[in-house]
């Protein structure tokens, strides 16, 4: 990692800029749950762990969007490959499960919002939408493309997060909707969306050349990494063009190490999530059936004489 310290500034590796939003989220975060909770209706405290969680989210949202990871991802498909995974399969769980329910209900009376996510929040276009603009972000000259213009790759970036907590919610929905799924169908959701994720995945895996030239032509490279660089500051151009020990592998096997770890990253995900809906679907039966015994046991029970 000597080359990489070297080669980019402390503002280039570090991201400093999106540590202070991300500061200033979690200070909000701190004041809604303490301070103005009182404003919440049937608010309630805060648990240590959903606090934990919702950092911990933050911390996945600068590794993906910011730091070395994010810089190594303009040099090596599969670090990028890494950061997506981080940003899109692991925040966004993590966010919701700390965000408390009583957040969401609190948004639910506006009547814009209900009305948007009755569009928006419905299970099936959730799903089609962020798998959808996932394989059409690894279509080689759209990749290549918003890699090399900031401005577009921001918004897409952060559209395509949009969505992954959108289809996220599904998953692990914080309060009860009109769209509420059983345990048994948010299994199968996963199962869909990991059926989905997967062309993108094996394009990118399988392929007998390299894809994107962003990795490859040291002109299209340059155009991506200068947005990583202050302003005025020098292409390292030596980072492309021999002298290079930040890379250990080919491009073309790099592209496929990073299909590779994209696509195992997200089966763990899911298989994670998959196990929790196990989980909450064992409890609710054994609480189901507790119920019923005791209602039988009522129902039958020596009245007294």
């Amino acid at each position: 990692m000597e080359q990489l310290f070297t080669t980019f500034t402390f503002r280039t590796i570090w991201t400093p800029e999106l540590l202070v939003v991300l500061a200033l989220i979690s200070a909000l975060y701190f004041l809604i749950i303490t301070k103005f909770r009182d404003r919440f209706p049937e608010a309630e405290e805060v648990p240590l762990r959903r606090k934990v969680y919702f950092h911990l989210g933050l911390l996945c949202i600068y590794l993906g969007f910011g730091g070395p990871l994010y810089v190594l991802g303009h040099i090596m498909l599969s670090m990028h490959m890494i950061s997506m995974a981080i940003v899109y399969l692991i925040a966004p769980p993590l966010l919701l499960l700390g965000i408390p329910s009583w957040f969401f209900e609190k948004f639910r009376q506006f009547r814009p919002v209900r009305g948007i996510f009755l569009v928006l929040g419905f299970p099936v276009l959730a799903l089609l939408l962020f798998n959808g603009a996932f394989s059409v972000y690894h279509i080689p000259g759209v990749f290549d493309y918003l890699m090399t213009n900031e401005g577009l790759h921001n918004v897409y970036q952060l559209g395509m997060f949009g969505l992954a907590v959108l289809m996220w919610w599904h998953i692990l929905p914080r309060i009860d909707t009109k769209y509420h799924l059983t345990e048994l169908k948010r299994i199968g959701y996963m199962f869909v969306s990991g059926v989905l994720f997967t062309p993108a995945c094996a394009l990118i895996i399988f392929s007998t050349s390299t894809l994107y030239a962003t990795y490859t032509d040291p002109a299209v490279w340059a155009s991506a990494i200068a947005y990583c660089l202050p302003p005025g500051a020098d292409i390292p151009y030596e980072v492309m063009q021999g002298g290079n020990t930040l890379t250990f592998l080919t491009p073309h096997h790099d592209q496929q190490f990073g299909g590779a770890l994209m696509k195992i990253i997200q089966e763990i995900v899911y298989g994670v999530a998959i196990g929790y809906s196990f989980r909450l679907w064992q409890k609710r039966d054994k609480k189901e059936t507790q119920e019923l015994e005791l209602q039988a046991y009522e129902m039958y029970e020596p009245k007294p004489q």
